[in-house]
Order: structure tokens, then sequence, then C-alpha cells
């Protein structure tokens, strides 16, 4: 009786992270589609949270979590004008007519962009705690409901090319579908590059080598028809780097993985031509927003504009030859986003997490699961040194779950148990039992 609230509760999560894939490529804000995402990891986290359980939250994670709810809502809450006043150019200081005109005044630029982003950090989080606090086989159990909702992306990207170069779908839900279910090309490669650890994880440590290679190739092609440049490249280094990193603990043969790089090889050389065909990053382009957003966070630098406000803070900055009738929505760099729009305490925050995340790289290093479910977190990482593929839920909750994965205290325990154990002879097969136990 006691198990059955787990099983409940894997299948609650995993609807969230099946459904977020489904609904959840959107960049807008105001959807009602992530709306129902959040609510739905909300109710769910709620459910899981009722219960006991023997899992326990690194304390670390869940400070690192409250400070970050904090610092967003320290953004909403009206302080002395004369604070603010001093820590930000005049064109910047907040509407303060909720408050009255003169005593008070909020650190965003606009608080209901700011609850909005609260709201989705919320149920980002909420997501997160509850898969931490399943058991080792019920987190590997969600892994059925990611791969279901990429092979929908995976399927729907195949048809959109087998059709045209540019199809776009409308009406199906709130955005335009660009790419797979996604509005963003390059969220869409995210996706697919990201899963590409796990395929090679249930290839090498599930028995499924056959099928795992398939599907490895299918992610590949479908980069390449996706035509994002990042996705390419990093599909290419985490697909080598998976191999590499998963295999040395493996039982496949020698001979599997030299199939696979010689496949690499070929992969190579389209994956250059693709690149070589377009310009790396126009005069309007990457290196300008970076610049751009740099210049606005010296200017905020103590309290940011407020999350959720970087397009209206932008405009600010932006050289008056640099205006177009297309405008600029995000600073295509998580870091210098979160820079701008957070200030110095969320500068802190990132080095507090990337220290974390170091530091359960060593302790993962044992766990294949682990180390694919890092590799992933580390090449989305990369990816948003010039993308925003956070910005969406659908990569917000993979994110998630791939981070309780990876600061999961029940894989460490699980292993522990399993040295504690000798593999034995017993009616012609292999059984383990407890060291010191006669069979």
């Amino acid at each position: 009786m006691s198990d059955r609230p787990s099983e409940r509760d894997k299948y609650l999560l995993g609807s969230v992270l099946f459904l977020s894939l489904l609904i959840g490529g959107g960049t807008a804000s105001g959807l009602y589609t992530d709306t129902l995402i959040e609510v739905a990891a909300i109710i769910s986290a709620a459910a899981v949270f009722s219960q006991a359980s023997g899992q326990r939250i690194p304390r670390s994670v869940l400070w690192l979590l409250i400070l970050a709810v904090a610092v967003v809502i320290l953004q909403i809450v009206p302080l002395p004008a004369a604070i603010i006043s001093g820590l930000r150019p005049e064109l910047l200081l907040a509407d303060s007519g909720l408050v009255g005109e003169t005593r008070f005044r909020f650190v965003s630029v606009g608080v209901g962009r700011t609850i909005e982003c609260l709201l989705y950090l919320v149920a980002w989080a909420a997501f997160f705690l509850s898969v931490l606090r399943l058991r080792p086989e019920q987190v590997h159990a969600l892994l059925p409901f990611f791969f279901m909702g990429v092979i929908c992306n995976g399927l729907a990207g195949a048809i959109q090319y087998s059709l045209s170069d540019d199809i776009a779908i409308e009406g199906l839900l709130p955005f335009t579908i660009n790419a797979g279910l996604f509005a963003n090309q390059n969220h869409f490669a995210a996706l697919l590059f990201v899963s590409i650890p796990f395929v090679v994880y249930y290839g090498l440590f599930r028995g499924y080598l056959l099928s795992g290679s398939l599907g490895l190739v299918t992610l590949l092609l479908l980069l390449l028809a996706a035509g994002s440049r990042a996705g390419v490249l990093i599909g290419l280094a985490i697909t080598v780097l998976s191999i590499v990193f998963l295999s040395a603990r493996s039982r496949t043969s020698g001979l599997s993985i030299l199939a696979i790089f010689i496949g690499l090889s070929a992969y190579t050389i389209g994956a250059w031509t693709k690149i070589d065909a377009d310009a790396i990053d126009p005069a309007f382009g990457r290196g300008e927003f970076a610049r751009t957003t740099i210049e606005g966070i010296k200017e905020n630098w103590a309290t940011g504009v407020g999350f959720g406000n970087f397009q209206k803070a932008y405009q600010i900055y932006e050289k008056e030859e640099m205006i177009f009738k297309q405008y600029v929505n995000h600073a295509h760099n998580e870091y210098l986003e979160i820079a701008f729009e957070g200030g110095a305490i969320s500068i802190l925050l990132m080095a507090l997490y990337f220290v974390m995340l170091f530091i359960a790289l060593i302790k993962v290093r044992r766990d294949p699961l682990q180390k694919a479910a890092f590799l992933s977190v580390s090449f989305l990482l990369i990816h948003s040194l010039v993308d925003y593929p956070l910005r969406t839920e659908a990569l917000a909750m993979t994110f998630a779950f791939m981070n309780a994965i990876i600061f999961h205290k029940g894989f460490a325990a699980r292993l522990a148990q399993k040295n504690e154990m000798i593999e034995v002879d017993h009616n012609g097969g292999k059984l383990f039992v407890p060291i010191g136990t006669s069979s």
C-alpha cells in the first residue's frame, strides 16, 4: 500500500513533463498554455509534498531556490523612493502610481511581467523539488514521458521538413509553430540535443543498442534539418562526449563504438557545410545585443530592472542606427539577460549554482544516468550563451527534471548499497547477496 502514492506521483509529474513538451514551446509572454503548465506543476507538486517521503532534499539546493524566489519577490515590494532613485537612471524609475507618487517605488520597471516570472520560477522549483522526493526508480520511470514528448516533437518536425523548408502552423496553439512543436527552431534543436545523452545511455546501459543507434541517427538528422547553427555544433559535441563519457563503464563492444564514430565523421561533414553556408554573426546580431545589454548592466548593476523587463529596458540603451522594424526581445545570452534583469544578487546566485553543479559532478561520476543528465544540463547552459532556451516552459521543465537527476541523493545511496553486495553463482545464474552472507 505504501508504494501506491509513489506510483501516482510518477504519473502526475510525468504528465506535467509530457504536457510541457507538447504545448510549452512558445516564447511570448502571457500564453495560456504556459499558465496551464505552471498550474499543473504546482498542483502536482502539492500532491507529492502532501505525503511522506524517504528522500532528502539537499539543503544547499533548497536554500538556493529560496534565495532566488526572494530576489524576485523583492522586486515587486514597494521600497523607499530615495533608495531606488540613487541606484538607476531616471528614465528607468518604475511607475509609482500604485504606491504613491514620491514615497515608494518598485525595483521592477514592469511589476506585471515580474509577477509572471515569479509564477514561472515557483512552478519550475515546485516540479524540481517534487522529482527530488521520488525514489530513484521512480525518477528513472519519468524518462519514458520525456522520450514521448521528444518523439512527438520529432514527428512534427519530420512532417514539416518533408513538406517544405519553411512551414508555419497557426491556430493550433496560441503561438505560431515553426519547428517541431516550438515557435523557435533553435529551441527545437535544443530539445533534440539534450535528448542525445539519454538515448546513448539507453543504448549502452539498458540493452537497446540498435534502437538507441537509430534514435541517435534520427536526432542528428533532425538537427541538420532544423538549421540551427548552435544546435548542429552542440549536437555533434554532445554526441561525441556522451559516447566517450558513458561508454567507459558499459559492456558495449569497441566495434560498436567505432561504427558510431564513423557515422559521426560523416555527420561532421554535413554539419560543417551547413554552418559555412551562413554568416556567423551579422552587424545586427548577438554581438551587438551583448554590447548593448552590458551597457544596461553597468547602469543597473545594483538592483537590475526587474525580471521579464528586458525588452522594455533594452530599448533605452539601443543605438539609433540599430533601431529597425524588428525589435530585440531577448539578449540571446541568458546570463547577460539575467544580470540585466536581476542585478548583482542574480549574478551571485548564478555563481553559486555553477559551484554546486561542479561539486555534483564529482559525486555523480559513477552513475551513468546522472552523468547523462549532467551532459545535457551542461550543453543547455552552453547554448544559453547564444540563445534563451530556458525562457520556454518545455525546456525549463526539462532543465528542472535533469537537475533533479543530478542532485538526487537516492542514486548515491543506491550505489553504496550495491557496493555492499557481492555477485555469486546460484542455480546456474548470478545473484547479488550482502557481503558476509552465504548463498
